[in-house]
């Protein structure tokens, strides 16, 4: 299981030697940009080790859809034809 861990010791587990300053980790915290979220007991955040920051920029994949979906009817038309 893992352990929860500042995100200060978060940040160098992550990044090295170079991890991001400590406003900009609590920034990505407040904006949910890490995942699974940090949690805030007090003052601090707590994160877990395996969690990782996800760049807003890139979308998230979909999910592949079904097979069938070109005969399936929509809901509107479902309701039309009844």
């Amino acid at each position: 299981m893992d352990k929860l861990m500042t995100l200060e010791e978060w940040a160098k587990a992550v990044y090295g030697e170079h991890p991001p300053a400590v406003g900009t980790l609590r920034r990505w915290a407040r904006d949910a940009l890490i995942y699974p979220a940090p949690q805030k007991h007090g003052r601090s955040y707590f994160v877990l080790e395996s969690a990782r920051y996800t760049d807003p920029a890139t979308p998230i994949p979909k999910r592949a859809q079904p097979a069938n979906t070109s005969t399936r009817l929509r809901l509107a038309d479902r309701i039309r034809h009844g």
